[in-house]
């Protein structure tokens, strides 16, 4: 694993343009960053990244079959007691799901470490699935790279066939919050792969789904949406007015909510707790008080946060870190401290894409810290044998 300087294309703003990646460039800061790429072998991908990524999701679903056994598990994590039965019926009726994004720390050699899933609301979707793939055809053309290098990205490819597979009567809406640029960027991309697939589709705002007379969900257009994709955390929807409706309407969520105790922090102390000592999991518990079993070099984290919001790193060796953000106040997991490598003062973390049950590509964010935010860049990736 190489970081290697690389050059800009010189119409990038352009090429941006066109293919509506609108947010390569954040509040005037690089967000896009092809100055660099990160080069790895093909038995890096393949052993190191690939196998462990589906491993890692085979052994989460079925520890996630354990937590739904036991209610009292459910009131670990904080699920609300009136959404109990609606998330556990969600995972017992095997309501299919898309995607994810395993977080992952990785060096070229050892085990890659796992640090958290994002299997709600993954970010960086367009960016690793279709961005970072034309570039790899750009830098061919230009003479970048050898025209036999390669990339580890089949994410858009196996969208398109999930889409095909999961939705019975074809038609689906695809929803964000309005005015944010990132969202709706994201969401319009799924559902384009979702379009590919042979699906009917629809974009809507969510702040624009209403409530019928016989409390089903409706459009503007007040017809009835029974399958819709959405860009809005659970945790979130659990507090909105329409909440109490939920257990209640036909719709099918995609990502159903089952994946609410998934994306929850808290699940990574009961997945190390059913496979102590695996290679690529990191010791987690649930932290009871500011004591835990973890005595040093730990990170903390909120159960519920986002984008390394509300994180507290305390690596030894007088390396200690705080992020501030708008999570304060949840229960939090103590986490074995496993630091990012350094290439030259930057961090990157891996994070490797599972559509259904298949490991299918990697995208890679990387930051002058040890902790990933929403301002950390994204970096393109090749293989190269």
């Amino acid at each position: 694993m190489q970081r290697i300087s690389s050059k800009v294309r010189p119409n990038l703003d352009q090429v941006a343009k066109e293919n509506g990646f609108e947010f390569h460039v954040i509040d005037n800061e690089t967000y896009w960053d092809e100055s660099h790429y990160y080069q790895f072998t093909l038995n890096q991908i393949e052993n190191d990244i690939e196998d462990p990524t589906a491993e890692i999701h085979a052994m989460a679903m079925d520890c996630a079959a354990e937590v739904f056994k036991d209610e009292q598990h459910l009131q670990t994590l904080g699920l609300p007691f009136a959404y109990w039965d609606y998330v556990a019926n969600s995972f017992k009726q095997k309501e299919p799901f898309l995607y994810g994004r395993i977080d992952l720390a990785y060096n070229g050699t050892g085990p890659a470490k796992l640090y958290e899933f994002n299997y709600d609301t993954p970010t960086s979707l367009y960016e690793a699935a279709y961005f970072q793939w034309l570039w790899l055809e750009d830098a061919k053309k230009s003479g970048l790279l050898a025209e036999n290098t390669d990339q580890y990205n089949l994410i858009q490819e196996k969208l398109i066939e999930r889409f095909a597979s999961i939705n019975p009567d074809k038609t689906m809406y695809f929803a964000s919050t309005r005015g944010h640029n990132e969202d709706i960027g994201t969401t319009e991309y799924i559902r384009d792969c979702a379009t590919q697939a042979g699906l009917t589709t629809q974009f809507i705002c969510l702040e624009d789904i209403g409530l019928d007379q016989s409390d089903q969900f409706i459009d503007l257009d007040y017809q009835q949406i029974n399958h819709i994709f959405k860009l809005y955390p659970w945790e979130f929807m659990f507090e909105e007015e329409f909440a109490s409706f939920l257990p209640l309407s036909n719709t099918r969520w995609i990502e159903p909510s089952w994946k609410w105790v998934l994306s929850n922090k808290g699940f990574l102390a009961f997945l190390w707790h059913k496979n102590k000592g695996h290679p690529n999991l990191l010791e987690t518990h649930i932290e009871d008080n500011s004591q835990s079993q973890v005595a040093s070099g730990w990170v903390r984290k909120q159960f519920l946060s986002r984008e390394g919001a509300n994180i507290t790193l305390n690596a030894g060796s007088g390396k200690y870190l705080v992020a501030d953000g708008p999570y304060a106040g949840n229960k939090t997991i103590r986490q074995a401290c496993h630091l990012l490598p350094d290439f030259d003062g930057n961090f990157p973390v891996i994070g490797s894409w599972v559509v259904g049950d298949e490991a299918v590509g990697i995208g890679i964010r990387e930051d002058l810290t040890l902790i990933t935010q929403d301002t950390s860049r994204f970096v393109p990736h090749c293989i190269i044998d």
